[in-house]
C-alpha cells in the first residue's frame, strides 16, 4: 500500500504507483480507478477493460467513457473521434462540465461520453508522457520515491519531496495533452458516489417513502431522505429530502440538494483547527490501531489494538501519564527498568516521564483500554528511543 504524505491530486499519486509497478514488472499496465465509484454490471466493466488492454500495451493511454442517458451537468465529457478499432475510439477532446442546454445538445448529437476518471495505460508510457508535459511533477515524485520508507505492507513516500510536488490531475497533466488518448465507451451501470445525495439515488429506497435508512434509524412522516447511523439511534420526524449521517465523532444534517456544500463546513473546521477535519476516530498504525472513546480537560480514553507479534516504540511523554487495562490477549510491558506480562483484566500505570513500551507476544490481537491524564494530551508529546518502523 502506497501512502502519500500530502494530497497532490491524481497525477503525482499515479506516478508513484507506476514507479512501484515497474519494479515488479517492466511491462506493467495500470488500471487507475477512483475508490468512490459504483459499478453494477461488473461483467460489462470487465469487457470494456479487455477491449482497452491491447491498446494500452501498444502505447495508447486509454480512458473509459460512460454512455450518457441524461443531460448531466455534474460530469465532464469526452468527445470521441475516429475509430481505432471495434469499441475503441480516439479522443477528440476533453470537455469541462457543461450547462444544462449544452449537456442536452451533447446527448442529442451523440459522440459524447461522461468522463469516468478511469484510465488504463502502461506504467512506463504514463511516466514518459508525464516527462514530456509535466517534468516538474515527475522530478518531485522521483525524489519522493527515492526517499521512501517501508514498514510492513506500507510504502511511505518522502514527505518533504512529495510536499514540494505540484498538485494536478491526470486529465490536466497528461490526458489533455497526449496525442495517444483513446476512449472505450462503457455501459456498466456506473455511478460516481461523490456525495451523500448520490448514495440516496443508488441506495435501496422504500417505495412508500423514497427513504434510504441504514443502521439504527426510526423515521416518522419523513420522505426522500438518506439517514445513516453507525452507532446511536437516529430519530427523524417530518423531514423532506434530508441527509443525516451519524458517526462516532460527528453528525451531519443537510438538505439533500445542498449536501455538496459540506465542503464549506470542512473548510471552517480546518480553519478553526478542529481535529474532526483531519483525524478519524480510528487511527491505523504499523503495529495496529487506536480509537478515541472519550476526552475532556486533562484526560482521554482510547481503545488500543496491537497485532500479534507487533510492538509500539520505546517512548516517553513529557506531559501525560498512562493507565493500561488489558481487555483481550496478553501484553508484554517495559516500564523503566521493569519488564512483565499482563493478561486479561490486569492493569498497570506508566508515570509521566517514564520510558515504556508495549508488545503483543501472543497469537491473537491484544486489546486494551488506555486512560491518559495530564496537562497536554496531543499525539506530538512523544519521545521515541527505539522504533521497529523507523519513525522519528
Amino acid at each position: 500500500m502506497l501512502l502519500e504524505p500530502a494530497a497532490r491530486n491524481t497525477a503525482p499519486a499515479v506516478a508513484a504507483a507506476a514507479m512501484w509497478a515497474l519494479e515488479q514488472d517492466p511491462e506493467a499496465v495500470l488500471l487507475v480507478a477512483p475508490s468512490d465509484h459504483l459499478v453494477r454490471d461488473v461483467s460489462a466493466f470487465h469487457d470494456a477493460v479487455s477491449r482497452g488492454m491491447d491498446h494500452a500495451r501498444s502505447g495508447y493511454l486509454v480512458t473509459f467513457g460512460i454512455i450518457p442517458d441524461a443531460p448531466e451537468t455534474g460530469y465532464g465529457y469526452i468527445r470521441s473521434g475516429a475509430a481505432i478499432a471495434d469499441g475503441v475510439q480516439a479522443v477528440d477532446a476533453f470537455v469541462e462540465k457543461p450547462d444544462a442546454q449544452t449537456a442536452a445538445r451533447y446527448l442529442a448529437e451523440g459522440g459524447y461520453h461522461w468522463n469516468s476518471g478511469i484510465f488504463l495505460f502502461a506504467a512506463q508510457r504514463y511516466l514518459d508522457e508525464l516527462a514530456a508535459y509535466r517534468p516538474d511533477i515527475l522530478e518531485a515524485v522521483t525524489a519522493a520515491w527515492a526517499g521512501r520508507q517501508e514498514d510492513l505492507d506500507f510504502i511511505r513516500l518522502d514527505e518533504a519531496a512529495f510536499a514540494a510536488c505540484p498538485a494536478e490531475s491526470i486529465d490536466y497533466a497528461v490526458m489533455e495533452h497526449t496525442r495517444d488518448a483513446a476512449v472505450v465507451p462503457m455501459d456498466c451501470g456506473w455511478s460516481d458516489l461523490g456525495s451523500w445525495g448520490t448514495l440516496h439515488a443508488v441506495g435501496e429506497r422504500s417505495e412508500e417513502t423514497d427513504n434510504v435508512l441504514i443502521g439504527d434509524v426510526v423515521a416518522e412522516d419523513t420522505q426522500g431522505s438518506y439517514i445513516r447511523s453507525e452507532g446511536r439511534l437516529v430519530a427523524a420526524v417530518g423531514l423532506r429530502d434530508a441527509v443525516i449521517v451519524e458517526t462516532a465523532d460527528a453528525v451531519l444534517v443537510a438538505d439533500r440538494e445542498r449536501v455538496q456544500d459540506v465542503k464549506r463546513i470542512v473548510a471552517r473546521l480546518e480553519a478553526e483547527g478542529r481535529d474532526e477535519a483531519t483525524v478519524h476516530r480510528r487511527v491505523n498504525r504499523p503495529w495496529g490501531a487506536y480509537e478515541g472513546i472519550a476526552s475532556a480537560e486533562r484526560f482521554q480514553v482510547k481503545r488500543i489494538t496491537v497485532n500479534p507479534g507487533q510492538q509500539l516504540s520505546l517512548q516517553m511523554h513529557h506531559h501525560r501519564a498512562e493507565h493500561w487495562i488489558v481487555v483481550k490477549g496478553t501484553a508484554r510491558v517495559w516500564r523503566g527498568e521493569e519488564s512483565f506480562l499482563l493478561t486479561e483484566d490486569q492493569s498497570t500505570y506508566v508515570p509521566l516521564g517514564t520510558a515504556h513500551r508495549l508488545e503483543n507476544p501472543g497469537v491473537i490481537p491484544l486489546e486494551l483500554i488506555e486512560v491518559q491524564t495530564g496537562s497536554y494530551l496531543g499525539e506530538d508529546d512523544i519521545v521515541r528511543f527505539e522504533d521497529a518502523y523507523a519513525r522519528e
